[in-house]
C-alpha cells in the first residue's frame, strides 16, 4: 500500500449499508453554555441562525437586499432558503457569476443608504472582488471626506476546511483583509455568534466581512434567541478560564482548542485559558494581553498558512506588550505554507494532536 492509498484509507470509514463515508470532522463541536440574551429560544444549526438573521434584517429594513450567486433558491448552503418567496424577487435575487460585479453593485447599493447583504459563494472566490472591497468599499468614507460611505454593506463568505474542499473550497483568507483600514472582519464559532455578528454587521457604519466556517453550518447546533440581538464587533470571548497557557483561535479552531484544553488538563495537568478572538478587525488586544500576562504562555492556532497568517499579528503584539511576562516564546500552530490539499487535508489542519504537542513545547521550554 503506497502513501496515497494510506491517506485515503485514513480519511474514510466503512459504513456497512452505505458504502464509504468521508470522515472529515477534526473537531468536536462545543455549544455555548447559555444564550447571549434572555427570552424565548429555538434550537438551530448555524445556517438556520444566519437565515433568521437575514430574515430579521429584511423585515426591519425595507431597503435591505440579499443577493449573490444562487441565493434565490437558498444558496449552496441553504442560508437564504425561503427569503425570496417571503420578500420577493426585487429584494432577494441571483447575480451573474462575477464576484467583482457583486461587490461593485453592493458598494453602489450601500452608498445610496440601503442595507446590502452580498454573498460570495465561497471565500475562495472573493479574490476577483478584492480591488472593489479593499480599494473602493474600505476607502469610500476616507476619500470622500466623509461625504459618502459604504456603511450598511456586509459580505458573507463561507470559509475554511470542510473535509473535501481542496484548494478552491477550503481557504481562510481573513489575513488578506485584516491589512485594510476601513473594513471590519469577523468569524463566528456557532449559531449564536453567527446571528449576532451578522446583525451587528448589517447595522454597522463600516463595510464588514463575515467569514463563516462552512463545516459548522450543520455541525453547530445551539439554542438561539428568536428575537433580534447583536454581538459586539471587536470583543473576544473567554470561553474557559485557566492559569498556565492561553489558547487563542477563531471559527472552527475554537472547538479544537476547547478539546485540547481538556486533553492538556487530563494528560499534562496543565490549566488552559481558551479565547475565541471572534473579531479579526478590529481585534481585542486588551483581552488577549491580559490573559497572556496572567498565564505567561500562549498558543495561537488557525487554519490559514503560517507565514503572514493573522496569528503573526497577534504574536507581534503579544511580544511588544507582554514580553516581560512571557515564560516561553509565542507559539503558532497553523496550516502549512502550501496550497490547501485534498486527500492530505488531515495532515494539513492544526488538529488537537498538533496543538497538544504545542502545549507540551510551551511547558517544557
Amino acid at each position: 500500500m503506497n502513501i496515497l492509498q494510506k491517506a485515503v484509507t485514513t480519511s474514510v470509514k466503512t459504513i456497512p449499508r452505505n458504502g464509504f463515508m468521508r470522515h472529515s470532522s477534526h473537531f468536536v463541536y462545543q455549544p455555548d453554555a447559555k444564550p447571549p440574551v434572555e427570552g424565548p429560544t429555538q434550537k438551530m444549526n448555524m445556517f438556520q441562525a444566519i437565515n433568521q438573521a437575514m430574515d430579521i434584517a429584511l423585515e426591519q429594513n425595507e431597503s435591505a437586499l440579499v443577493f449573490g450567486e444562487d441565493v434565490a433558491f437558498g444558496g449552496v448552503f441553504r442560508c437564504s432558503m425561503g427569503l425570496q418567496k417571503k420578500y420577493g424577487k426585487q429584494r432577494v435575487f441571483n447575480t451573474p457569476l462575477c464576484e467583482q460585479g457583486i461587490a461593485g453593485f453592493a458598494i453602489g447599493v450601500a452608498n445610496t443608504g440601503a442595507k446590502a447583504i452580498a454573498e460570495m459563494q465561497f471565500a475562495d472566490y472573493i479574490f476577483p472582488a478584492f480591488d472593489q472591497i479593499v480599494n473602493e468599499a474600505a476607502k469610500y468614507r476616507y476619500r470622500s471626506g466623509n461625504l459618502y460611505d459604504c456603511g450598511s454593506l456586509t459580505f458573507r463568505a463561507p470559509c475554511g476546511a470542510v473535509g473535501h474542499g481542496a484548494c478552491y473550497h477550503s481557504q481562510s483568507p481573513e489575513a488578506y483583509f485584516a491589512h485594510t483600514p476601513g473594513l471590519k472582519v469577523v468569524v463566528p464559532r456557532g449559531p449564536n455568534k453567527a446571528k449576532g455578528l451578522l446583525l451587528a454587521c448589517v447595522n454597522d457604519n463600516d463595510p464588514c466581512i463575515v467569514f463563516e466556517p462552512k463545516t459548522l453550518y450543520r455541525a453547530a447546533v445551539e439554542e438561539v434567541p428568536v428575537a433580534a440581538f447583536e454581538s459586539p464587533i471587536g470583543k473576544a470571548d473567554v470561553l474557559r478560564v485557566g492559569t498556565d497557557v492561553t489558547l487563542v483561535g477563531w471559527g472552527t479552531q475554537v472547538h479544537v482548542l476547547q478539546e485540547v484544553a481538556n486533553m492538556a488538563k487530563k494528560q499534562l495537568d496543565v490549566s488552559c485559558e481558551v479565547i475565541d478572538l471572534v473579531s479579526i478587525l478590529p481585534w481585542d488586544k486588551e483581552t488577549i494581553c491580559n490573559s497572556v500576562k496572567k498565564t505567561g504562555r500562549v498558543l495561537i492556532a488557525h487554519e490559514a498558512p503560517l507565514t503572514n497568517g493573522f496569528g503573526a499579528e497577534l504574536a507581534a503584539t503579544i511580544q511588544e506588550e507582554c514580553f516581560l511576562h512571557l515564560e516561553s516564546p509565542v507559539l503558532r500552530v497553523t496550516g502549512w505554507d502550501t496550497p490547501f490539499p485534498h486527500v492530505f487535508e488531515p495532515f494539513y489542519i492544526p488538529d488537537k494532536h498538533r496543538c497538544l504537542a504545542g502545549i507540551r513545547k510551551l511547558i517544557d521550554f
